[in-house]
């Protein structure tokens, strides 16, 4: 069974020993939590087994990946102006990693497409802490606000996904493991699910995503967000020291800004509701008034082991 490259395992011993802790990449996939990005037409199935079953979306097919990653935010919370949105639901962020512990990391999206799942949180209030029906002046939209009330459709869900191709996620080991500066820059936007708001609620686009810079360390936020930190984690690593599991790991950032909805494009409006949503929520959202918070547990196994395992 092939272990982990020698020089990776010595330098995270190493660091494992400088820093009492070592660092969670999991939030990479932070995610956390995100976007599943188009399957390809190459995609190939593999089927790893025993403890590296997990990893079966690994893309083992591309001969540059060092590692595979296995990501899952369990907790946390996503704050957004005067929305706070809990994770419960845990987000699962799969893939490969390209010259691990280098300083040079690049994720590659995972075999079948589906790097990071579309994991709804549900938005407290729902619909209601958004909208109140006998305040909507236009006539056609109050109707169908009190329809939607009158079905009990009023769930709202918040769903984070990657606003850009899994390659552009930035990836700093040496900061993970020290616990300073940006350890995890994470493109996003926010979808909000709900009947009444169209299947284009989103905070945030392609064209203009939400950039979220984690740090395991202590953030640095303009007022009236106050400084909060991170955590590492708790590492350990199998018998064939091939899979580096790390616990309890927390990636966070409270300076970050979100824009408004825009009513007029198609790919982030929510319909006659927009401005509606955009004044609840406190859209745009300045830096110093938003908060991300991921918690969960990585693992990260060499490739060239889950292909060994098949």
């Amino acid at each position: 069974m092939s272990k982990i490259p020698r020089g990776d395992f010595v330098s995270l011993r190493r660091l494992t020993r400088t820093h009492g802790k070592l660092l969670s990449l999991a939030l990479t996939a932070a995610a956390i939590g995100a976007l599943a990005l188009a399957a390809t037409a190459s995609a190939v199935t593999h089927h790893p087994k025993g403890e590296y079953a997990p990893f079966a979306d690994c893309p083992l097919s591309n001969a540059k990946i060092s590692s595979c990653l296995l990501a899952k935010t369990e907790g946390g919370e996503f704050v957004i102006g005067s929305t706070k949105v809990p994770i419960v639901s845990t987000i699962t962020l799969q893939g490969g990693i390209e010259k691990f512990l280098s300083g040079e990391e690049s994720v590659v999206a995972a075999e079948d497409g589906n790097t990071l799942s579309k994991t709804p949180q549900k938005v407290p209030g729902g619909l209601a802490g958004f909208v109140k029906c006998n305040e909507v002046e236009n006539f056609i939209e109050r109707i169908l606000c009190e329809v939607t009330f009158e079905n009990g459709v009023t769930g709202v869900n918040a769903i984070t996904e990657l606003a850009a191709p899994a390659s552009s996620i930035g990836l700093h080991t040496a900061n993970l493991l020290g616990a300073t500066g940006t350890a995890l820059s994470l493109p996003v936007k926010v979808r909000l699910e709900n009947p009444l708001l169209g299947s284009s609620c989103y905070i945030g686009s392609n064209a203009k995503p939400i950039v979220i810079e984690f740090t395991t360390g202590k953030t640095s936020p303009p007022p009236p967000n106050k400084s909060i930190s991170g955590n590492p984690g708790e590492a350990s690593f199998n018998e064939a020291e091939t899979i580096i599991t790390i616990k309890n790991n927390s990636l966070v950032n409270n300076s970050f800004a979100a824009p408004k909805i825009e009513i007029f494009k198609s790919e982030e409006s929510c319909g006659l509701l927009t401005p509606i949503v955009n004044s609840k929520i406190g859209l745009p959202s300045a830096a110093g008034k938003n908060t991300a918070i991921l918690k969960g547990k990585l693992q990260v196994a060499s490739a060239e082991a889950v292909k060994a395992s098949e």
